[in-house]
């Protein structure tokens, strides 16, 4: 733990933010001092309804066994035998900032008291996120219906039939009625999600930092940003956008000239592309923030009716149709920076020498920036594509939908990484750019930005390798993001 900051556990109110930081150890979770009560009264009224009348999952069978009524005789080791059944996960295994935001987010809906589990496991789970004990979770086995193979992978290993992958805790009993209602949560996707979430939102502020360098560089025209020009057409994302670019490229109200009438769309339409994607990230942040909270185990057992609900909660249509739209306007982000790296090593726009090169003639500069730009490009390109035209039909052809928010997520983690290439190969240029130019910089967090970058980037313009100083670009995002 690098602080000793807690979060606290209610079942209501988690934040995007709040995962984070317990996902990524500058915080921990600590149940609300009525969450166990309410937790015990849930699984209470669960034993008792299971008594009456038939509960999908505790007295039956689940899928296409919903109907088989489990034998009384063996009821008692129904749940260890559905988890078994169902921790079939497959492919590498989540990364541990993956797997502590999976249980998280799972103890907080725990909290919200609709899933009817034993309090205990609402402990061990505490427990394990405080003390670093943490299962082996495969990546593989989900479709955006549940996250059955991971959290019946965390089930049995808190339970003790499978290895920790660190730490440990004594094993854990699993009541019959516990398996499905631990299960039946999208847990591990949100908590991937949340995490995707994150990386994406601090590049998209990284690109506006990038974004202001290259105007910089090019002598671009800032009444494209004008709080006159944003009013006229106030889109929230394009709005936020502008205002952005103002504070970074000048200290006073008046915006600096231009050297042309009119910038390329790289640097005249980013604050209308950019803030698509700020709105869409916008848009992801609200939907999980509800999913972080929801008490969406099926069936619900209420314990303010005193009823068990079945339903269809378990779909996770509003985080793939988001995460589908934010990947799309992010590849239009990328456009504009491919394009921008385009008129760094455009001597008409820059008015330095093509490719920025120094050296003999015919050198090549940063030409391979270029190539590397539009390799991630397509990369991502790829990666945007929507997840939700497909679906499945399963079960004995009970289940006959699926929104693949777990591919949705995946996708855009991938479509991340190949923006934070594109980025680094403008920051690049536009660095570069700016050293040969030797062009003023406003007296704001922009000219800190120049100066943490020509402190980091090395200044060496004989034609060499380029692959270090991608790498090198590629990290240092994140520090400007926060400028």
């Amino acid at each position: 733990m690098t602080d000793s900051s807690r979060i606290e556990i209610s079942g209501a109110g988690l934040r995007c933010a709040d995962v984070v930081r317990v996902a990524r150890l500058s915080a921990w979770a600590e149940l609300a001092p009525d969450a166990i009560a309410r937790a015990g009264q849930s699984y209470e009224l669960a034993v008792e309804l299971g008594a009456k009348r038939a509960v999908y999952g505790r007295t039956t069978g689940v899928g296409a066994n919903r109907h088989t009524v489990v034998d009384p005789e063996s009821v008692d080791q129904h749940g260890l035998r559905l988890l078994r059944s169902h921790a079939g996960g497959t492919g590498e295994p989540l990364s541990g900032d993956a797997v502590r935001a999976a249980m998280l987010v799972r103890l907080n809906q725990l909290a919200a008291s609709g899933s009817g589990v034993h309090p205990r496991l609402l402990r061990a789970l505490e427990t394990a996120l405080r003390v670093g004990a943490q299962p082996l979770v495969h990546s593989r086995g989900a479709i955006g219906t549940g996250d059955l193979t991971s959290l019946a992978e965390v089930a049995l290993t808190l339970a003790g039939e499978l290895p920790w992958a660190a730490g440990a805790l004594d094993p854990v009993a699993i009541s019959p009625g516990d398996a499905l209602a631990f299960i039946s949560s999208n847990a591990a996707t949100l908590g991937q999600a949340v995490l995707a979430w994150r990386d994406l939102t601090r590049l998209l502020d990284a690109s506006t930092v990038v974004t202001a360098l290259t105007f910089c560089a090019l002598g671009g025209s800032a009444e494209a940003f004008s709080e006159r020009v944003h009013q006229a057409r106030p889109h929230p994302g394009a709005v936020r956008c502008a205002a952005q670019l103002r504070r970074l490229l000048t200290a006073a109200d008046d915006l600096p000239p231009g050297r042309r009438l009119q910038d390329p769309f790289g640097l005249r339409a980013f604050p209308q592309v950019q803030g698509t994607a700020l709105e869409a990230a916008a848009n992801v942040e609200r939907v999980l923030d509800i999913d972080l909270n929801a008490a969406a185990e099926n069936p619900f057992i209420d314990i303010e009716t005193e009823q068990a609900y079945h339903h269809g909660q378990f779909s996770t249509a509003h985080v793939a149709l988001a995460f589908d739209h934010m990947r799309a306007a992010l590849h239009h982000v990328a456009e504009l920076s491919a394009a921008r790296l385009s008129d760094l090593v455009e001597p008409d726009l820059s008015g330095l020498p093509p490719f920025l090169a120094e050296g003999p003639a015919g050198s090549s500069g940063i030409m391979i920036l270029e190539y590397v730009a539009h390799d991630a490009l397509g990369t991502l390109r790829h990666a945007a594509s929507p997840v939700t035209l497909g679906t499945a039909v399963i079960s004995r052809g009970l289940e006959d939908h699926a929104s693949f928010s777990t591919h949705a997520v995946r996708s855009t983690v991938a479509a991340t990484a190949a923006y934070r290439t594109v980025l680094a190969c403008e920051l690049l240029g536009a660095t570069r750019a700016l050293r040969l130019a030797d062009a003023p910089l406003p007296d704001t967090p922009l000219r800190e930005a120049f100066q943490l970058a020509s402190s980091v980037l090395p200044h060496t313009m004989a034609d060499h390798p380029l692959s270090t100083e991608i790498s090198q670009a590629e990290t240092l995002l994140g520090r400007l993001a926060l400028l």
